[in-house]
Protein backbone atom coordinates (compact mmCIF):
# COMPACT_ATOMS: atom_id res chain seq x y z
CA UNK A 1 0.00 0.00 0.00
CA UNK A 2 1.53 3.54 -1.11
CA UNK A 3 2.68 5.57 2.08
CA UNK A 4 2.61 9.33 2.55
CA UNK A 5 6.02 11.52 3.31
CA UNK A 6 5.01 10.84 6.93
CA UNK A 7 5.46 6.87 6.57
CA UNK A 8 1.38 6.52 6.54
CA UNK A 9 -0.38 3.92 4.48
CA UNK A 10 -2.55 5.77 1.38
CA UNK A 11 -5.05 4.96 -0.40
CA UNK A 12 -4.94 5.78 -4.16
CA UNK A 13 -7.85 6.17 -6.37
CA UNK A 14 -5.51 5.52 -9.49
CA UNK A 15 -4.29 2.23 -10.26
CA UNK A 16 -7.23 0.02 -8.57
CA UNK A 17 -6.06 -0.60 -5.51
CA UNK A 18 -8.44 -3.68 -4.64
CA UNK A 19 -8.24 -5.04 -0.62
CA UNK A 20 -5.51 -7.11 0.06
CA UNK A 21 -7.01 -10.49 0.97
CA UNK A 22 -10.34 -10.18 -1.04
CA UNK A 23 -10.89 -12.49 -3.64
CA UNK A 24 -11.09 -11.41 -7.18
CA UNK A 25 -13.16 -12.75 -10.00
CA UNK A 26 -11.81 -14.58 -13.03
CA UNK A 27 -12.44 -12.62 -16.21
CA UNK A 28 -13.84 -14.94 -17.86
CA UNK A 29 -16.76 -15.19 -15.46
CA UNK A 30 -17.89 -11.69 -15.33
CA UNK A 31 -21.22 -10.49 -16.42
CA UNK A 32 -22.88 -7.97 -17.93
CA UNK A 33 -25.53 -6.39 -15.50
CA UNK A 34 -28.52 -4.40 -15.26
CA UNK A 35 -28.05 -1.20 -14.19
CA UNK A 36 -29.84 1.95 -15.73
CA UNK A 37 -31.58 5.43 -15.59
CA UNK A 38 -35.12 6.07 -17.27
CA UNK A 39 -33.91 9.10 -19.80
CA UNK A 40 -36.88 11.35 -21.14
CA UNK A 41 -37.73 11.22 -24.87
CA UNK A 42 -39.14 14.09 -26.46
CA UNK A 43 -41.43 15.04 -29.57
CA UNK A 44 -42.70 17.55 -31.33
CA UNK A 45 -45.87 18.69 -30.16
CA UNK A 46 -48.26 19.08 -33.06
CA UNK A 47 -50.90 21.55 -31.47
CA UNK A 48 -48.03 24.14 -30.91
CA UNK A 49 -45.47 23.89 -33.83
CA UNK A 50 -41.73 24.70 -32.26
CA UNK A 51 -42.14 23.10 -28.63
CA UNK A 52 -41.93 19.37 -27.67
CA UNK A 53 -43.74 17.23 -25.21
CA UNK A 54 -42.43 14.38 -23.49
CA UNK A 55 -43.26 11.17 -25.34
CA UNK A 56 -41.97 8.50 -22.95
CA UNK A 57 -39.23 7.41 -20.83
CA UNK A 58 -36.21 4.71 -22.24
CA UNK A 59 -33.92 2.90 -20.40
CA UNK A 60 -29.69 4.02 -20.96
CA UNK A 61 -26.84 1.78 -19.53
CA UNK A 62 -25.62 3.84 -16.44
CA UNK A 63 -21.99 5.84 -17.10
CA UNK A 64 -19.11 6.05 -15.09
CA UNK A 65 -20.58 9.65 -13.73
CA UNK A 66 -24.12 8.30 -13.54
CA UNK A 67 -22.07 5.34 -10.73
CA UNK A 68 -20.05 8.13 -9.37
CA UNK A 69 -23.54 10.26 -8.72
CA UNK A 70 -24.81 7.41 -6.86
CA UNK A 71 -22.13 6.70 -4.27
CA UNK A 72 -21.60 9.98 -3.36
CA UNK A 73 -25.33 10.64 -2.90
CA UNK A 74 -24.63 7.42 -0.36
CA UNK A 75 -21.98 8.48 1.40
CA UNK A 76 -23.89 12.26 1.79
CA UNK A 77 -26.98 10.58 2.95
CA UNK A 78 -24.29 8.68 5.69
CA UNK A 79 -22.86 11.66 6.28
CA UNK A 80 -19.61 11.14 5.13
CA UNK A 81 -17.65 14.22 3.39
CA UNK A 82 -16.62 13.86 -0.09
CA UNK A 83 -12.97 14.44 1.30
CA UNK A 84 -13.24 11.13 3.04
CA UNK A 85 -14.10 9.27 0.57
CA UNK A 86 -11.99 7.39 -1.93
CA UNK A 87 -13.00 6.24 -5.24
CA UNK A 88 -10.59 3.59 -6.91
CA UNK A 89 -10.80 2.19 -10.42
CA UNK A 90 -8.31 1.49 -13.58
CA UNK A 91 -9.62 4.57 -14.61
CA UNK A 92 -7.18 7.60 -14.38
CA UNK A 93 -8.71 10.20 -11.95
CA UNK A 94 -9.28 14.10 -12.70
CA UNK A 95 -7.96 17.19 -10.54
CA UNK A 96 -10.95 16.35 -8.00
CA UNK A 97 -9.81 12.73 -7.22
CA UNK A 98 -12.58 10.90 -9.29
CA UNK A 99 -12.42 8.74 -12.26
CA UNK A 100 -13.23 10.30 -16.01
CA UNK A 101 -16.23 9.44 -17.27
CA UNK A 102 -15.28 9.03 -21.01
CA UNK A 103 -11.56 7.60 -20.42
CA UNK A 104 -10.41 3.85 -22.27
CA UNK A 105 -12.19 1.07 -20.92
CA UNK A 106 -9.64 -0.60 -18.62
CA UNK A 107 -9.13 -4.32 -18.78
CA UNK A 108 -9.88 -4.71 -15.41
CA UNK A 109 -13.11 -3.19 -14.22
CA UNK A 110 -12.85 -3.65 -10.44
CA UNK A 111 -13.45 -0.71 -8.22
CA UNK A 112 -13.14 -0.12 -4.93
CA UNK A 113 -14.29 2.29 -2.19
CA UNK A 114 -13.08 3.32 1.08
CA UNK A 115 -14.24 5.74 3.29
CA UNK A 116 -13.60 6.90 7.07
CA UNK A 117 -15.94 5.56 9.96
CA UNK A 118 -14.82 7.16 12.70
CA UNK A 119 -10.68 6.28 12.99
CA UNK A 120 -11.15 3.21 10.95
CA UNK A 121 -11.37 2.72 7.90
CA UNK A 122 -13.97 0.88 5.71
CA UNK A 123 -14.40 -0.60 2.43
CA UNK A 124 -16.75 -1.98 -0.42
CA UNK A 125 -15.06 -3.87 -3.69
CA UNK A 126 -16.95 -5.28 -6.34
CA UNK A 127 -15.45 -7.20 -10.25
CA UNK A 128 -18.36 -9.10 -10.63
CA UNK A 129 -19.24 -6.98 -13.49
CA UNK A 130 -17.53 -6.59 -17.18
CA UNK A 131 -17.86 -2.92 -16.70
CA UNK A 132 -16.09 0.01 -14.60
CA UNK A 133 -19.79 1.62 -13.83
CA UNK A 134 -21.54 -1.08 -13.57
CA UNK A 135 -19.43 -2.32 -10.26
CA UNK A 136 -19.47 1.47 -9.20
CA UNK A 137 -22.97 0.86 -9.39
CA UNK A 138 -23.44 -2.12 -7.57
CA UNK A 139 -21.23 -0.69 -4.78
CA UNK A 140 -23.86 2.45 -4.41
CA UNK A 141 -26.76 -0.49 -4.44
CA UNK A 142 -25.56 -1.97 -1.28
CA UNK A 143 -24.36 0.82 0.45
CA UNK A 144 -28.05 1.98 -0.23
CA UNK A 145 -28.96 -1.58 1.37
CA UNK A 146 -27.00 -1.10 4.47
CA UNK A 147 -28.39 2.24 5.25
CA UNK A 148 -31.51 0.77 5.19
CA UNK A 149 -30.24 -2.07 7.48
CA UNK A 150 -29.29 0.50 9.90
CA UNK A 151 -32.47 2.83 9.29
CA UNK A 152 -34.32 -0.50 10.52
CA UNK A 153 -32.16 -1.12 14.38
CA UNK A 154 -29.14 -2.95 11.80
CA UNK A 155 -26.28 -0.79 13.40
CA UNK A 156 -25.14 -3.65 15.57
CA UNK A 157 -25.38 -5.93 12.64
CA UNK A 158 -23.16 -3.81 10.33
CA UNK A 159 -20.26 -3.51 12.74
CA UNK A 160 -19.77 -6.79 13.06
CA UNK A 161 -20.10 -7.38 8.92
CA UNK A 162 -16.81 -4.67 8.73
CA UNK A 163 -15.43 -6.08 11.44
CA UNK A 164 -15.12 -9.13 8.73
CA UNK A 165 -14.26 -6.65 6.28
CA UNK A 166 -11.95 -5.13 7.74
CA UNK A 167 -10.06 -8.53 8.79
CA UNK A 168 -10.07 -9.01 4.89
CA UNK A 169 -8.50 -5.68 4.49
CA UNK A 170 -5.22 -6.82 6.45
CA UNK A 171 -2.36 -6.24 3.86
CA UNK A 172 -0.18 -8.95 3.45
CA UNK A 173 3.47 -7.78 4.42
CA UNK A 174 6.07 -7.10 1.64
CA UNK A 175 7.68 -9.91 1.85
CA UNK A 176 4.79 -12.31 0.99
CA UNK A 177 3.93 -10.07 -1.94
CA UNK A 178 7.40 -10.75 -3.38
CA UNK A 179 7.32 -14.16 -2.53
CA UNK A 180 10.27 -14.28 0.04
CA UNK A 181 10.13 -16.26 2.98
CA UNK A 182 11.09 -13.66 5.88
CA UNK A 183 11.28 -10.27 6.22
CA UNK A 184 14.70 -10.24 7.14
CA UNK A 185 16.13 -10.65 3.25
CA UNK A 186 18.79 -8.68 1.73
CA UNK A 187 18.57 -6.05 -0.16
CA UNK A 188 20.14 -8.13 -3.09
CA UNK A 189 17.14 -11.09 -2.41
CA UNK A 190 14.61 -7.91 -2.25
CA UNK A 191 15.73 -6.70 -5.67
CA UNK A 192 15.94 -10.50 -7.49
CA UNK A 193 12.50 -11.03 -6.06
CA UNK A 194 11.18 -7.57 -7.47
CA UNK A 195 12.80 -8.57 -10.86
CA UNK A 196 11.10 -11.96 -10.95
CA UNK A 197 7.57 -10.79 -9.99
CA UNK A 198 8.02 -7.84 -12.31
CA UNK A 199 8.67 -10.42 -15.22
CA UNK A 200 5.60 -11.96 -14.75
CA UNK A 201 3.09 -9.27 -14.03
CA UNK A 202 4.28 -5.69 -15.50
CA UNK A 203 1.58 -4.18 -17.72
CA UNK A 204 3.82 -3.99 -20.91
CA UNK A 205 4.03 -7.50 -21.62
CA UNK A 206 1.27 -10.17 -22.20
CA UNK A 207 -0.49 -11.48 -19.05
CA UNK A 208 0.77 -8.41 -17.35
CA UNK A 209 -1.82 -6.50 -14.32
CA UNK A 210 -1.35 -2.86 -13.40
CA UNK A 211 -2.69 -3.07 -10.16
CA UNK A 212 -0.73 -6.60 -8.87
CA UNK A 213 2.61 -4.15 -10.28
CA UNK A 214 1.23 -1.90 -8.11
CA UNK A 215 1.27 -4.08 -5.46
CA UNK A 216 4.65 -5.36 -6.21
CA UNK A 217 6.13 -1.56 -6.35
CA UNK A 218 5.06 -0.84 -2.90
CA UNK A 219 6.01 -4.02 -1.73
CA UNK A 220 9.68 -3.70 -3.08
CA UNK A 221 9.45 0.15 -1.93
CA UNK A 222 8.98 -1.02 2.09
CA UNK A 223 11.38 -3.67 1.91
CA UNK A 224 14.20 -1.95 0.78
CA UNK A 225 12.95 1.06 3.08
CA UNK A 226 13.18 -1.36 6.05
CA UNK A 227 16.77 -3.31 4.98
CA UNK A 228 17.90 0.80 5.57
CA UNK A 229 16.61 0.92 9.10
CA UNK A 230 18.64 -2.68 9.85
CA UNK A 231 21.33 -1.46 7.58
Amino acid sequence: MPVNENGRETIQAYPLQWPAGWRRIPAERRKRADFHRREAVYRQDTANPGRSVKAYDKKVSLNVADSLGRILAEMSAMGIPRQGVVISTNIPTRLNGLPYSNARVPDDPGAAVYWKHGKTTRCMAVDRYDRVADNLAAIAATLEAMRAIERHGGAAILDRAFVGFKQLMEPEQWWQVLGLKTQDATREQIQEAYIAKARENHPDIPGGDVTAMARINAARDRGLEETGVRA
